[in-house]
């Protein structure tokens, strides 16, 4: 069954009442509905419902604060349409698809150790893994409820290759299912893609990617997209960690670095790094102002990783460097 939605003033389209959110459907359908994690963490999607009836799938997502549940907001990636509906929000060409999500049954095909708490999952469709570099897909895994979000870390194939770098997060649900749950040939759903921070056509302007974390693998997409671009730009990597030990970039970017093209740069944050460690200390924001020749509008960026390294770079490059809003890619996520 499938539900009518229609945005005040604007598009309407239907909704799977068994499978899809509200943003989800409109993705799907094309319209340029604003979001950015679609998990309920970063509020991109807020919404009024001007009439109908909705069930909210996690009224308490953090994406909302309070002043927007006092106004009446709600997250269109939690809500499911019970009826016609009549929504208030406003499109924006910039969040409208270029490829357009599709839910399918992916397999896992391998898992590949690359840190002590971080593993590469390969997974396999039976359709081609149409993406955008840094873009990302939603997978429903066994035991945890709703989609848990991942970057998808190599390039679109025909093969139907999904590749994934997680990272073990202590009591995370949707990383201890991958790390625990599943066995190699065991199928899931895969939805995707999804996300805004992929990678731009080329263009005159150095690329520099920085990578926190499991933002490693949106991170590693885009840098290998970039230098396969013949006679593109330089791309300056950024990786930063917070021990010697759970650097991984390097040998995934092998291919990529030995062309001249890529700089690669980690950057370690903590830990007994004196005796063991030689390179750049601190955080990897402090190294991309202090490494990157000036001045830094030259550059368009994209990063990926913890909050708090997201909010750092915002600082940085906005308010001290004033780098146009438009030369910055992210995505937001918990």
């Amino acid at each position: 069954m499938e539900h009518t939605i229609l945005i005040e003033g604007g598009e309407a389209f239907a909704v799977s009442a068994e499978e899809d959110t509200l943003l989800r459907g409109a993705l799907r359908a094309g319209i340029g509905f604003p979001h950015e994690c679609s998990v309920g963490g970063c509020g991109a999607c807020r919404f009024e419902l001007i009439e109908g009836e909705l069930e909210e799938l996690w009224p308490e997502a953090p994406g909302l604060s309070e002043r927007d549940r006092r106004r009446g907001k709600r997250l269109a990636c939690q809500c499911r349409p019970r009826g016609r509906c009549t929504v208030r929000m406003r499109c924006d060409d910039e969040y409208r698809p270029a490829v357009p999500p599709e839910r399918r049954p992916a397999v896992l095909e391998s898992v590949r150790p690359l840190t002590a708490d971080m593993a590469e999952f390969t997974f396999r469709t039976a359709t081609p893994a149409a993406f955008l570099s840094g873009q990302y897909a939603l997978l429903y895994l066994p035991g945890t409820p709703g989609a848990r979000a991942y970057s998808m870390s190599n390039l679109a194939n025909a093969e139907g290759r999904w590749q994934f770098i997680v990272r073990r997060v202590p009591g995370g649900r949707g990383s201890n299912a991958l790390f625990d749950r599943l066995a190699v040939g065991d199928a899931i759903t895969l939805d995707g893609p999804y996300g805004n921070a992929f990678l731009r056509e080329e263009g005159a302007r150095e690329i520099v990617c920085i990578a926190g974390g499991s933002g490693l693998a949106p991170m590693l997409s885009i840098a290998r997209a970039a230098t396969d671009r013949p006679e593109g730009p330089p791309v300056h990597f950024f990786d930063g960690v917070r021990t010697p030990a759970d650097l991984c970039a390097a040998p995934l970017l092998g291919g990529p670095a030995a062309s001249g093209r890529l700089r690669y740069t980690p950057v370690v944050s903590g830990g007994e790094t004196g005796k063991t460690w030689s390179g750049a200390r601190g955080f990897v924001h402090e190294a991309v102002e202090r490494d990157l020749p000036g001045p830094l509008d030259r550059y368009e960026f994209y990063f990926a990783g913890p909050p708090p390294m997201i909010e750092a770079l915002q600082t940085l490059l906005m308010q001290r460097h004033r780098i146009p809003y438009q030369q910055l890619h992210f995505d937001r996520f918990l």
